[in-house]
């Protein structure tokens, strides 16, 4: 068998077997096969697109090509969830410890802020003494005894992953949706997951821009899974705004923390609890999304999310009297404000913008080896919808230094829509999508 032959079939629209897929992805983790020959197969797969055979064949070789993690031992269910990113997005620190609080097992490998789009180890570094940098047994240890454990990829769970991610970074092909579905689905069974709830995002501040590319892709997840034996629910939620009222590493986990009070954003909640709902769905707990809902509504009012949250905080080295004191104050010494440059109705709050303006800030990065700020961020006290006059203030921002400050302002002031009339009301969950 021959790397040339392969991209030959794959370029001219064939189906690859198994063999040819395990051969090639083989051969490049083991350093048989070039860079060059994998970046062709690549855009190959970009212009040709795969089967579901295919993608579930690479999916399944690339889950194999390095460690899983074992969760024999302890008691699940096991139900995790991941998003495709956006601006303001911390449902992971609400619903793990949500889901936790009723039974279920959350094995959550996370990643970390990439261009516009914020990342949940980031935000959880920010408190204090928090690891993410887990062991394996470290990673039990901790979803054993606290309902929930999060953790970066390590470089022993699923390596083709990592060098194909790298490699579609620079090679234009980051937005195939088989090698998007394959990438995610490795690493999430590769957790220990039994089942799966997906918040495809769409829209300005989404990877998937575009509603029906977005549904592609939740539809692909939905049905690999399925071939994989793996219950999946695929949400497609709305990320043309950002979620929430704190867009800032720091600031949402302080935001995460109101959450848990039951005094949370009401969009923020709804998002997360829609998708905590599934999981319970998923793992048994309820006969209907509706009931699963109301079990969460009660868990939260109940405080025990909150607990298991801080317990979670405290395994994982971080310092929780220290988070607790440190809320309402962390903040960076560089801030300025941004006030309504007219009176009306705020009908758009443009997420991409804000999310390039949060880079700028500290808050992201543009390549993986960015440092960022667990201070820099932004604050909305008006949103769409809100009635603002002339001058009002509608954020405080915290930029790492003053020139960020002084970069970000214009992308700022441009995201932030004004107009006469109120605007249309948005549907957050747009449409579920479950296994034929």
């Amino acid at each position: 068998m021959r790397a040339v032959d392969i991209i030959m079939n794959k370029r001219n629209g064939k189906e690859l077997s198994r063999d040819e897929l395990e051969f090639l992805i083989r051969g490049y983790v083991e350093g048989r096969i070039p860079d060059y020959q994998v970046s062709a197969w690549a855009m190959a797969v970009y212009f040709q697109g795969m089967t579901p055979r295919e993608t579930g064949a690479l999916t399944e070789i690339m889950l194999h090509s390095g460690k899983t993690i074992d969760l024999s031992g302890i008691e699940g269910p096991f139900v995790d969830k991941h998003s495709t990113g956006g601006v303001g997005d911390k449902t992971s620190l609400i619903l793990a410890p949500l889901v936790a609080s009723l039974g279920i097992k959350d094995p959550m490998m996370s990643g970390r802020a990439l261009g516009h789009t914020g990342g949940t180890l980031d935000k959880l570094e920010a408190i204090p003494g928090y690891r993410t940098n887990l062991s394996v047994e470290e990673f039990r240890r901790i979803l054993a005894t606290t309902g929930f454990a999060m953790t970066g990829q390590t470089s022993e769970i699923v390596p083709a992953d990592r060098l194909l991610y790298a490699l579609r970074d620079v090679t234009a092909t980051v937005e195939s949706i088989p090698l998007i579905t394959a990438s995610i689905l490795s690493k999430k069974v590769a957790e220990g997951a039994e089942a799966l709830v997906f918040d495809v995002k769409f829209g300005s501040g989404a990877f998937m821009k575009d509603f029906s590319q977005a549904e592609q892709l939740a539809r692909s997840l939905v049905e690999t899974g399925k071939a994989m034996g793996k219950p999946i629910i695929a949400l497609l939620t709305d990320m043309n705004e950002p979620l929430g009222t704190m867009v800032g590493n720091f600031l949402e986990v302080e935001e995460s923390l109101d959450c848990l009070e039951g005094k949370g954003p009401a969009d923020l909640m709804e998002v997360t609890l829609e998708l905590a709902a599934r999981m319970v769905l998923l793992a048994g707990k309820a006969p209907d999304a509706s009931t699963a809902r109301q079990l969460c509504e009660k868990a939260l009012a109940s405080g025990k999310p909150r607990e298991l949250f801080l317990k979670n905080v405290e395994a994982q080295g971080g310092k929780p009297e220290e988070l607790l004191r440190l809320r309402g104050t962390y903040r960076s010494p560089h801030w300025k404000e941004v006030r309504a440059p007219r009176s009306g109705y705020i009908t758009h709050i443009d997420a991409y913008d804000i999310g390039r303006a949060g880079v700028l800030l500290g808050v992201g990065r543009n390549t993986t080896s960015d440092p960022v700020s667990p201070t820099a961020g932004i604050q909305f006290h008006h949103r769409r919808g809100d009635k603002v006059q002339n001058g009002e203030l509608v954020m405080t921002v915290w930029g790492k230094d003053q020139g960020s400050l002084e970069e970000a302002l214009p992308l700022l002031e441009g995201a932030l829509h004004i107009e006469d009339a109120l605007p249309a009301p948005r549907n957050l969950v747009a449409k579920e999508i479950c296994a034929s």
